[in-house]
This record gives C-alpha cells, sequence and structure tokens, in this order.
C-alpha cells in the first residue's frame, strides 16, 4: 500500500493532470491512496468568495464563485470526452452546495462559513482528476473524505476524531481495494459529526495523506512537489541552495518549527508513531530520487537556512518592577492561544521579555492591548528573523553584516538572530 499526496502546484491545469496519470501509470498493479488538494490559486479564490459574502456582497461573493466555476469547468472540456458529463453532475451538486449558501446572509463565525465555502476547492479537483484517470484507462473510486474524517467544530483548525476516523477507514476505505487498485480522496477537509465541513488548519492536505498512511498502514507516504526534494534553503533566495537527499523526522521538525517551508510537524507524528518513511518527489522529474525522511540518524548535514521577513519584536517590562515569574508568562501564552498566534521567538529576563511574532496587525493590536494590563508594552515593526540549524560562526557573520541586531538566540546546533 502507497499513499500519494499531490499538492495544488501538481493539479493547477490541464497539462498538470496529465502528468499526475503519467505518475500513476508507472505503478500499474499497486495499491494506491491518493490525496490531493485544491488546483493552484482555488483555495485563495475561494476565500475572496468568503471574504465577501461574510462582507454582505452577496453579488460580488456569486460573480467571484462563478469565475472558480468557469475554471473548473474549462479544465474539464480539455481532459474528458467519455467522462465529462458524469462530472457535470457532480460538479452541479457541489455548486450548488455553495450558491445555496451564499444567497443565505451570515450568521455565525467567519471561519464557519470559511470552512463551508473553501472546502469545495479540493471536491472539484479530487473529482477532475479521478475523471480523468478513469477517461485514460486508470480504474479509480473517488471518495468524499466528509465521509471518512470526523472531527472537532473547531474550524479552520479542527482536530481529528482519531477512533471514530480509524473505524470509518477500515469500514469504508479498506473494502474498495478489493475492488480497485487506487482511491481519490481530498486533502485539507473533514466534517463534524452535525455534518458541517471543516478544514483541518496549515499544511491540512499533508496532515491528511499521512493519517492515511498509518490508518491503512502504507509502507511509504509520497508527496509530490515542484523541487527535486528538500532544500537547505529556499532556492527563490539562495542560489547555492543544496539538495538533500535524506533527513530523519526529528530534523524535519525542527526545520519546520523555526519556520522552513518543508514538512508540518502534525504531518510527521502520524507516520513517526508507525515509522513509516516519507518520500519528498519532484512532480516535473520523477526520475529524480527525492528526499527521503525517515526514523535513522542523519549526519554531515549542511547548514539549515530560514528567513522570516515581516517579523515583529513585543517589548513587555513590568509595570511594577516585579519578576517575571509563573503567572505572567502563564497568563501571556493564555492570551496568544485565545488569539491563535504563537512566539517565533521569546526571551525573558528579570522584570521584562520580549516576543518576536508574525506580523498580523490585526493580531498584534490585540496582544499588545491586553498584555499593556500588566506591561508596558513597545512594539518594533519590519524585522527580519534568520535561524540556522548547523551553522557555522563563518556563516552567521556572513548573514547579519552591516545589520542591527535587535535579539539573538544561540546554542551548539541552532542560532536564531532577529534583526534590522
Amino acid at each position: 500500500m502507497q499513499v500519494f499526496k499531490f499538492g495544488g502546484a501538481s493539479v493547477s491545469n490541464y497539462e498538470k493532470i496529465k502528468n499526475v496519470g503519467h505518475i500513476v501509470q508507472h505503478f500499474p498493479a499497486q495499491k494506491m491512496m491518493i490525496v490531493i488538494s485544491a488546483m493552484g490559486k482555488t483555495t485563495n479564490a475561494l476565500e475572496k468568495v468568503t471574504d465577501a459574502f461574510f462582507a454582505g456582497k452577496k453579488e460580488e461573493a456569486l460573480q467571484l464563485f462563478r469565475a472558480v466555476k468557469l475554471q473548473h469547468l474549462d479544465e474539464a472540456k480539455f481532459l474528458l470526452v467519455t467522462h465529462f458529463n458524469p462530472l457535470m453532475e457532480q460538479y452541479n451538486h457541489f455548486f450548488t452546495e455553495v450558491e445555496w449558501l451564499l444567497h443565505d446572509k451570515p450568521v455565525r463565525s467567519y471561519d464557519y462559513y470559511y470552512d463551508q465555502i473553501v472546502c469545495i476547492g479540493e471536491l472539484l479537483s479530487t473529482a477532475l482528476v479521478s475523471a480523468y484517470l478513469n477517461e485514460i484507462g486508470v480504474n479509480n473510486q473517488w471518495i468524499d473524505v466528509r465521509d471518512i474524517f470526523r472531527t472537532d467544530d473547531n474550524f479552520r483548525d479542527a482536530g481529528i476524531d482519531f477512533p471514530f476516523t480509524q473505524q470509518q477507514v477500515h469500514e469504508q476505505i479498506q473494502p474498495l481495494f478489493n475492488k480497485t487498485n487506487i482511491v481519490i480522496t481530498q486533502g485539507f477537509i473533514g466534517c463534524t459529526d452535525e455534518n458541517e465541513s471543516t478544514t483541518l488548519g496549515r499544511e491540512g492536505s499533508d496532515y491528511s495523506a499521512a493519517l492515511f498512511a498509518n490508518m491503512l498502514n502504507a509502507q511509504h507516504l509520497t508527496i509530490w512537489k515542484d523541487v527535486k526534494g528538500v532544500m537547505n534553503a529556499d532556492p527563490k533566495e539562495f542560489a547555492d541552495a543544496q539538495y538533500i537527499g535524506e533527513l530523519n523526522y526529528d530534523e524535519v521538525i525542527e526545520m519546520a518549527y523555526y519556520g522552513a517551508q518543508v514538512i508540518h510537524p502534525k504531518t510527521i507524528k502520524p507516520l513517526q508513531n508507525k515509522n513509516i518513511p516519507l518520500i519528498v518527489k519532484c512532480f516535473s522529474d520523477p526520475s529524480l530520487p527525492g528526499t527521503t525522511i525517515h526514523n535513522h540518524p542523519v549526519k554531515n548535514l549542511p547548514p539549515i537556512i530560514v528567513v522570516k521577513q515581516n517579523q515583529v519584536l513585543l517589548q513587555l517590562h513590568t509595570k511594577d518592577f516585579s519578576f517575571i515569574g509563573e503567572q505572567p508568562m502563564s497568563d501571556l501564552y493564555e492570551m496568544m492561544a485565545k488569539l491563535k498566534i504563537k512566539p517565533n521567538l521569546i526571551q525573558t529576563h528579570a522584570v521584562s521579555l520580549q516576543l518576536c511574532l508574525d506580523d498580523r496587525a490585526d493580531k498584534i493590536e490585540q496582544l499588545a492591548l491586553a498584555a499593556s494590563v500588566a506591561f508596558d508594552v513597545q512594539v518594533e515593526k519590519g524585522l527580519t528573523l534568520l535561524s540556522i540549524r548547523h551553522y557555522t560562526n563563518e556563516l552567521l557573520q556572513k548573514m547579519t553584516e552591516g545589520k542591527t541586531i535587535e535579539l539573538q538566540q544561540q546554542s551548539p546546533d541552532t542560532v536564531q538572530v532577529l534583526m534590522m
């Protein structure tokens, strides 16, 4: 059993979808669960639909959604002949699901409506890929993952009900492999016990694939990306970025923690629990070996560089010069939990502390206001956070040369520098 996950860039147009077909055809006898994201920028487009709807701009929301519909219909016309009409029947059900909501008025939270609307992107893309594979003779079974993944109602960051979901996988998914080698479903989405759609938060599609790999006891999880594997730095920013052929789970979690756009830690956990290797493969050139991530030690890694722009430094000082003890820290973390934000760097002193956070203006303002009850608060924006694992002093000096350093933390493995 293999689990494949194709991201939005891998299915962004009909040519890319044809390439998915070519890749799948290289595994003719393999039992395969395929998890697919929304096409290209569809999620962004559906977020704009949600914004317009929640702002009470019904006609604008409907017009924006019509553009999403037309995009998918156009791609379907390039790909399908015999399976076009059956797909249209399926699409009409999805379109109605959203349009029925858009004709109403918002009476619940933004996050609730976000999930009801945005989830359609994954349903549309997977239905199209499934129809295309059937069109070229690659028989498969499409399923709605909302019938499988039971979640709580924490919209936009829903938690999985593991026992119920495992039972659904056992009762509904596993029997399908007696009839077909390939099952296609969506990443990123689930459903509450009240039949309300949910999304699983950041990198939810990778997480969905990892859960299926765990629950189906897969040999591997393969994530197909538009890069040749995991790199030690963002190749868009660093021309000399190095390819890394092998990593272990802990290293990937550390990279993601510091902000590297690799694999989210929550994706690793279901794999690590059953020692299932993760392979990051190149979508455009499947012959490349990719990066294998496993549970064994890996030595002699190159420096791993993560740069996060648009950072904010919050400097907090106790008003009565009392020590920063357990209670103030507990209160501060509670404030951040309520706002769903986390510090990228935190440094404490006797009567003051400093927090580095992503610059999300509304969240920062609310946190500063809440913290001002107990602290004098100063806010500094426009900063950059540099993190280097397996650093050398020469590299650190080179990357901070000419910069004003606001904050620095250093351990034998990792250095972080907040700078201007």
